[in-house]
């Protein structure tokens, strides 16, 4: 069986902006991120979550420091009864050229070689064009920016949606129910 998927940024999407994040008590939820999941949980999606990750090749925190937070964070959208089908992250920096990187689409290969994935019926949710580039890039149209982590260009993006946080993804006509 296929699986549709909301591929989720992690900083600025799912909690707050803060750069290079890695401890647990400077992580702050987005508010109404385990509503929204639960929500679109409801409409058949699964979770994976694709995160630039280069404060762990620029020194500022380790893998370890991230597998820390990222174990926490999973544990916390559990107990909100929310499975995160899986967690890609690229921990190289800009200059390191790599192939993980969004905007390149590394994370979601990685994705759909692991999974089963329907990509017409997934999406994206980002808070930068980044975001929203590779997963176009990797073939998946249905893609929302959030203004809730950095500053966007909403006359230039590409993204199908705009909202303030995903708080507001039930605002997206493509999720109301009839």
């Amino acid at each position: 069986m296929e699986h549709k998927v909301f591929f989720l940024d992690r900083d600025g999407v799912i909690n707050q902006e803060v750069n290079y994040l890695f401890k647990i008590k400077d992580f702050i939820f987005i508010s109404g991120v385990f509503k929204s999941l639960n929500y679109l949980s409801s409409l058949g999606f699964k979770f994976i979550i694709v995160s630039n990750q280069s404060g762990i090749s620029r020194g500022f925190y380790s893998e370890r420091d991230f597998v820390k937070l990222n174990k926490w964070m999973i544990a916390q959208f559990k107990k909100n009864n929310i499975e995160i089908l899986d967690v890609f992250i690229c921990p190289h920096s800009p200059e390191d050229n790599c192939s993980c990187r969004k905007p390149r689409i590394g994370l979601f290969e990685k994705a759909l070689n692991k999974y089963s994935i329907n990509i017409s019926n997934s999406w994206m949710i980002g808070d930068s064009e980044r975001d929203i580039t590779a997963a176009m890039a990797a073939g998946i149209t249905n893609t929302i920016m959030v203004r809730s982590g950095h500053k966007i260009d909403e006359k230039n993006t590409k993204a199908k949606y705009i909202i303030n946080s995903i708080n507001n993804i039930n605002e997206i006509d493509a999720f109301k129910v009839s």
